[in-house]
């Protein structure tokens, strides 16, 4: 059973596997250093590009030490003065220079299976885009490269989601892919980051820490410490309303994001509706 948000256990997890992060980090910066001094001897690209290699990964670890170091104080300080739990994702945005991400997990088909945000205006664009079919999130897994779109092109690349995000009171939005070898696992979205933070540079670190160093890997976290909203409910609200309406699955899915859209409602609020028998489509 994974730990209560902001536990003194969830705190003691998180300095523990910043802790292994430090140290996988100072191991791989010492063998960058040594094949850099090879590389210096002799001229060999070899010893370069092993130089490169861990290099990139000293500064992932890093990254992820940050990250659950930071999560690791909110959590005691949390369980000193109380209010609301923190959330792992608090910590990614402050990394970023800004209030509001999220983080969306798809499958090989690039359907979302679960999402992790910030705060209340990044888990509302999230779902605008889930609802929309459209979006920054859904670009970068598509593309596998960067998105970066701000002010008045927000409408002309995605007439829906554009519009709907813009009334939030968002400016910008910048997406950057999770990325194993081979696939795309998922996105990291940032909403209206600090003119000085706002780089794709920095925001595919973070990326690549949560993506090897956090959500895989030997340290993974589980469920970001509870911070993960499984779709799972959608999947399941959607199975039953194809077997009330006699259609097929994603046509019921396409339903129900259509009614949360016009009851201007949170889509696994709509979604839960359905499943315990409270709201009937069609």
């Amino acid at each position: 059973m994974e730990p209560k948000a902001g536990s003194p256990t969830q705190a003691a997890l998180a300095w523990q596997r910043a802790v292994r992060a430090r140290e996988r980090a100072d191991r791989a910066a010492e063998l960058a250093e040594r094949y850099e001094s090879l590389a210096e001897g002799s001229f060999d690209s070899l010893y370069q590009r092993l130089a490169l290699i861990h290099r990139s990964t000293a500064a992932r670890h890093r990254v992820a030490a940050e990250l659950l170091e930071g999560h690791a104080r909110r959590a005691r300080q949390w369980v000193r003065d109380g209010g609301p739990p923190p959330l792992f994702m608090t910590g990614v945005a402050e990394v970023c220079g800004t209030s509001s991400v999220a983080v969306v997990l798809v499958d090989r088909e690039r359907n979302q299976l679960a999402i992790a945000t910030s705060d209340q205006p990044s888990c509302t664009a999230q779902d605008l885009e889930f609802v929309m079919g459209e979006g920054p999130a859904g670009d970068a897994v598509r593309d596998c490269r960067p998105v970066e779109v701000s002010e008045a092109a927000l409408t002309s690349r995605w007439p829906g989601y554009g519009p709907a995000v813009r009334a939030l009171g968002i400016g910008q939005v910048v997406a950057v892919p999770l990325q194993v070898p081979g696939e795309c696992i998922g996105a990291l979205a940032v909403f209206d980051p600090r003119p000085d933070t706002a780089s794709t540079t920095l925001f595919t670190e973070v990326a690549d820490a949560l993506t090897r160093s956090v959500l895989l890997g030997q340290d993974a976290v589980p469920g970001l410490f509870g911070g993960i909203d499984y779709r799972a409910v959608v999947h399941q609200a959607a199975g039953m309303a194809a077997v009330q309406l006699n259609c097929q699955v994603a046509d019921a899915l396409e339903m129900v994001k259509a009614r949360a859209f016009a009851d201007g409602r949170r889509i696994g609020d709509v979604a839960r509706d359905i499943v315990h028998g409270q709201l009937k489509l069609g």
